[in-house]
C-alpha cells in the first residue's frame, strides 16, 4: 500500500497526556483519557489522547496516511486499534495546558481507521526517572532539570497509521 500523507511534530505530554483531535471537536472526552492511562491509546473518535510514563518530555507524534490497510510493524513496543473522525480534515495535536503543538490535513474530511503504535515509551519513562527526577541523586538545581529534559538520548514516538474508511455521517441529515 501507498503512503498519501505523512505529519510529524514534537509534542510535550501534560502530565503524561497528549491529545489528536479534529479542529472542530471543541468538547473534550475525559472519560477517553482516562482509558489511555491503562490503554496507552484511548479515544471516542473525534478525541484520541495518548499516554505517556512521563510527563515531561518531549514526544514524537506521526499521522500517516495510507491508501488502504496496515500492519502495526513488528517492532513496535505496543500497538492498539484507532478510528479518527474529522468532519473538518483539519486535526490537531494539542498538549493540552501548553496548547496545540501542530495540526495537519487529512487528504479528505472523513472517518478514518487504524494502528497507534509506540517505540520509546519505557526507555523514556526509565530516563526521566533516572536523569530528570534526579533518581537516588542529591536535588537538582531547576537548570540541571531543563538540561536533562532537553537532552534526552531516547525517542519516544507515537505514530498513528490511518485509511480513509468512509465519509462522516451528516448530522443535519433528516434521513
Amino acid at each position: 500500500m501507498a503512503l498519501i500523507a505523512e505529519y510529524r511534530t514534537t509534542a510535550r505530554p501534560d502530565r503524561g497526556i497528549v491529545e489528536i483531535y479534529d479542529a472542530a471537536a471543541y468538547e473534550a472526552d475525559p472519560r477517553a483519557a482516562v482509558r489511555a492511562r491503562a490503554e496507552v491509546v484511548a479515544g471516542n473518535g473525534y478525541h484520541v489522547y495518548l499516554h505517556t510514563l512521563q510527563p515531561d518530555l518531549r514526544v514524537t507524534v506521526a499521522i500517516r496516511v495510507w491508501n488502504g490497510p496496515q500492519r502495526p510493524p513488528e517492532d513496535a513496543e505496543g500497538w492498539t486499534a484507532v478510528v479518527l473522525e474529522s468532519g473538518t480534515g483539519d486535526v490537531v495535536v494539542n498538549q493540552l495546558a501548553l496548547g496545540p503543538a501542530g495540526t495537519t490535513t487529512l487528504p479528505r474530511p472523513g472517518v478514518y481507521t487504524g494502528y497507534a503504535w509506540w517505540t520509546g515509551r519505557q526507555a523514556a519513562a526509565d530516563h526521566y526517572d533516572q536523569n530528570v527526577r534526579g533518581g537516588a541523586r542529591q536535588p537538582m538545581t531547576v537548570g540541571e532539570v531543563v538540561r536533562a529534559r532537553e537532552r534526552s538520548p531516547v525517542a519516544e514516538q507515537y505514530t498513528f497509521d490511518l485509511w480513509f474508511l468512509r465519509d462522516c455521517e451528516n448530522e443535519d441529515d433528516e434521513g
